[in-house]
Order: C-alpha cells, then sequence, then structure tokens
C-alpha cells in the first residue's frame, strides 16, 4: 500500500533549533543548483564563481562591515569547519604532541575532532558569566599548544569569549587561534563585540549561513585569514580537472554555496541587522516574562534565553508540543531565530501559565 508522503516540520513551535526557515530566494537558488559539485570547481566553473562570491561575503560579516582579504569555503556545516581548523593547525603545528585548548561551553564537534585527528582536547573551566576563563587558558597552554579556541556565540548560552585576550594567549605559546561563531556570524556585526579577523589575531573562523543567515541546510563557513591555513589542509585530487582539494567531504552539493550567496545577497546588511534586533527584543521579552514569574534567567547576550524550569513543566511543555531543549546544567533553552515570532512566544508564555495553574 502506497503510503502518504510525508511533510516538513512546521517551525511554528519550534524554540531550540539553530537553523531556520530559509529565504525564498535561497531556496529557489539551492534547488537551481542541487546538481553541482563545488568539490571540483575546475569542472562546474559557475558554481567555483558563486564560492568564491560567499567566501566575500562571509568575510564582509567577519571584518565589521568591512571587504576583508579572507581565504575559505562553503562547509557542510560548523562541525566540518571546526574539525578543519583543528586539522590545519595541527598540520602546521610542529611536534609530536599536540593538544588544543577549548573552553567548557565550546561545541562537541571538538571533540570529535580530538578523535578523529589524534589530538588531545584540553577543556577548560568557565569564569561565573559562561565565558572562557582567561587564566584557566593561559595556564592549560604549553608548547604542544597548536590551536586555542573562543566561542563568540555559545550554544547553551548565548555568550561571546573575550576574544582579544584568547587571541594574545595563542600568539605568546606560538598557537594558531580559532573562533567559532557558527551560531552568531550574522547577529555580531550587529553589536558591540570584540570577535572577528577585525577585533583580534584571529586565524580561523567558523560561520554558518544556514542558522541566522538563512540558507538552507547544509550551509557552513570556514574562514582562513591566510592562504596557507587553507594550503595546510590541500590533498592532491590527480583523477579530478582540479588537481587539488582542501575540503573534507570531497563532493558536495552547489545548494549549500548557491543558497548562501542568494540569503546574503537578499539581506545583507539590511535585513540581518533587523533580523538581528528583532530577535534580541524577543529575547529580552521572554527573558523578563519568565523573571517576573519568578524562574532563575541567565540574562541574554545574544538572542539565547535560559531559564532554571522545573522538569515537570519542562515536560508539560513538550508535551503541549513545544520543541524545546536544556542545557547540560538542565535549564530550559530558548534560542529566538529568525522563525521565532513574537506571537509564538506569548503562546508559549500562555501554555506555561496553564501549566503553572
Amino acid at each position: 500500500m502506497r503510503q502518504p508522503e510525508p511533510e516538513p516540520q512546521s517551525f511554528d513551535r519550534v524554540l531550540s533549533s539553530m537553523c531556520t526557515e530559509p529565504h525564498p530566494d535561497a531556496r529557489a537558488a539551492a534547488e537551481r543548483f542541487l546538481a553541482t559539485n563545488p568539490g571540483d570547481p575546475a569542472t562546474y566553473e559557475s558554481v567555483a564563481e558563486l564560492e568564491a562570491r560567499a567566501v566575500e561575503g562571509l568575510a564582509t560579516l567577519a571584518a565589521h562591515s568591512a571587504p576583508a582579504d579572507a581565504a575559505g569555503y562553503v562547509t557542510s556545516r560548523g562541525t566540518e569547519a571546526n574539525v578543519q581548523a583543528v586539522r590545519s593547525a595541527r598540520n602546521r603545528h610542529d611536534g609530536s604532541e599536540v593538544n588544543v585548548v577549548a573552553p567548557a561551553s565550546a561545541h562537541f564537534s571538538f571533540t570529535k575532532a580530538a578523535e578523529v585527528l589524534g589530538v588531545e582536547l584540553r577543556t577548560v573551566p568557565l569564569d561565573d558569566d559562561f565565558r572562557a576563563d582567561v587564566d584557566a587558558v593561559a595556564a592549560a597552554v604549553n608548547d604542544g599548544t597548536a590551536l586555542v579556541v573562543g566561542v563568540a556565540g555559545s550554544t547553551e548560552y548565548g555568550r561571546v569569549d573575550p576574544i582579544p585576550e584568547l587571541a594574545a594567549i595563542a600568539e605568546e605559546v606560538g598557537a594558531g587561534f580559532h573562533v567559532d561563531a557558527a551560531w552568531g556570524g550574522f547577529v555580531l556585526p550587529f553589536t558591540d563585540h570584540a570577535w572577528s579577523f577585525a577585533d583580534a589575531a584571529v586565524d580561523t573562523l567558523t560561520i554558518d549561513p544556514h542558522k541566522y543567515g538563512q540558507a538552507p541546510v547544509p550551509a557552513g563557513g570556514l574562514l582562513a585569514r591566510e592562504d596557507a591555513a587553507l594550503d595546510a589542509l590541500a590533498v592532491d585530487t590527480p583523477y579530478l580537472e582540479s588537481r587539488s582539494q582542501a575540503t573534507l567531504t570531497g563532493t558536495r552539493s552547489g545548494a549549500g554555496v548557491a543558497g548562501a550567496v542568494a540569503a546574503m545577497d537578499a539581506l545583507w546588511p539590511d535585513g540581518y541587522r533587523e533580523a538581528a534586533e528583532r530577535a534580541a527584543d524577543n529575547a529580552d521579552w521572554l527573558a523578563d516574562e519568565l523573571a517576573d514569574r519568578g524562574y532563575r534567567v541567565v540574562e541574554p547576550e545574544l538572542p539565547l534565553v535560559a531559564a532554571d524550569v522545573p522538569e515537570s513543566e519542562f515536560e508539560s511543555l513538550r508535551d503541549a508540543g513545544w520543541k524545546v531543549s536544556r542545557t547540560g546544567a538542565g535549564e530550559l533553552r530558548v534560542v529566538c531565530m529568525p522563525h521565532v515570532t513574537r506571537s509564538a512566544l506569548r503562546a508559549f508564555v500562555d501554555d506555561l501559565d496553564r501549566i503553572r495553574r
């Protein structure tokens, strides 16, 4: 018997995802370039040209609106970009015992990278406001440190690490410095945070168009200040028209590349600014509403709200159809992505009030 065609899940009640509805232009562009392969740019020249535009657009974001000369490519996702940053640093490091120093807030992709690449991951504690503890990072680095990691928009609390201070520590020991701005990168240009190539000696940076950038999934981004960081990743590809390749996944769909370019063309800068301001207002509103009801709330820095909601209420919200998640410490976690409207948040709070009665 033929089964009914499945439908994509609606975003109406999705409050924990760091992905969102793609912009209509991005959706259309992704479909046009679905079968192209930017992994072989000599064969697929048109999508290769689009990828150069994508890198230029991402570099512009990561240089505080000033065009930047950055190398890079459109990755499958932030995980790939983070793995590649670790791999590049390892390949450029002198010495057999290699370690990477990252805060406890670092994305789990760094754990994957360490296991796959055979490097030691040194995880250091956070300060009282959920940011990397600078003194702890300084104590953890040594001659074997190939890379220091800073987070610009942590996945649990939306925090931005002290990027210039961490970059200075990396420079002192001759290590590379990587910023994971996968989620925060399309919001941070409209804040006064120091996080990018323009603010510190950042060597590599992760920034994902398929998050706040409103590109289709998958579309991540890896940027490097210098070509040498990508050169360290290159392998020979003798059977392709392109004779070497620095990417990890090899064959890639051009959908992510074309979708990223279309989204940035449509939204940079005003559309992204408006989305970032709207998301910040929504996060502040939700934080105030939860605090007014007596919950302990972590004050939002970027548009992410964490609140100490009891387990029974959390589960009742899930039973009511709300897609919410928890931090490692158990707090309710709501990410105010572009698809999260004020009316949806009001409905969420109304359901919470009903549950509490």
